[in-house]
């Protein structure tokens, strides 16, 4: 009996290894096939993470900024410029603006280059012409230099005493500023000073001048003329723009 016993002890002993190599077989399979499918989910959850995050970083990403416009190619058709030339938060608009700036800066320079001087003109009066009260009297700017030049809009013109002293108040502008005068060597532009007789208003007339000082357009240096004309009268006082001619 004992023999038997002893057999059935090592079969029972058998059995048991047998089941807890198996369980243990099936447990690491289990496990390795958990580990693989949560590795994909994983993967699959970063990669949805990702995209998803993408549009919502604003201009971070290289797709969004050429989406946005901001600081990408658009803005180098649009204003001339590579795009990493362009600072950042400059879009297309701005660089557009910015080149409008300049351009008008050189065709402003441009402008200036070629406008006549006041060392480059000689000054005179014309002859006045009196009717219905009123007197016009040209006042004529001639082109003594050996290059072109052009003036455009109006003098400024005061008339002055003897110590110095300006009388009265300067010009005021009358009509339009007209268009660009080109004066070619020996060419002249003259604008009309205009004021009224004696007597048609109860405003005293001011004193004869001892020199008619004149801006010519776009110039800050001042050109006098001995004269003592106009007489101004009942506070009229008024200059045209320039226009091509002597106005004789």
């Amino acid at each position: 009996m004992s023999h038997h016993a002893g057999l059935r002890r090592g079969r029972k002993a058998a059995t048991a290894t047998l089941i807890a190599a198996a369980a243990a077989v099936a447990l690491t399979a289990c496990q390795g096939t958990g580990s693989g499918d949560s590795g994909a989910a994983g993967s699959a959850s970063d990669a949805a993470s990702s995209s998803s995050a993408a549009p919502a970083t604003g201009g971070g990403s290289s797709a969004d900024t050429g989406s946005s416009g901001s600081g990408s190619g658009a803005d180098t058709g649009s204003g001339g410029q590579d795009a990493s030339q362009i600072p950042p938060g400059k879009g297309a608009a701005t660089v557009a603006r910015t080149a409008s700036a300049r351009t008008a800066a050189s065709a402003s320079a441009d402008s200036a280059s070629d406008r006549c001087t006041a060392d480059e003109l000689g000054l005179r009066l014309g002859r006045a012409d009196v009717g219905a009260g009123n007197i016009h009297t040209p006042l004529v700017f001639t082109n003594k230099a050996k290059s072109t030049c052009t003036l455009r809009g109006y003098p400024g013109v005061s008339l002055i005493q003897r110590d110095g002293q300006m009388i009265g108040k300067p010009a005021t502008r009358e009509g339009g500023a007209g268009k660009a005068v080109t004066l070619k060597p020996g060419a002249s532009a003259y604008a009309v000073l205009h004021t009224i007789q004696d007597g048609l208003k109860d405003t005293p007339c001011w004193k004869s001048p001892y020199l008619l000082q004149t801006y010519p357009p776009g110039s800050k240096e001042a050109m006098t003329l001995r004269t003592d004309e106009p007489r101004v009268c009942g506070g009229e006082f008024t200059v045209t723009a320039l226009e091509p001619g002597t106005g004789l």
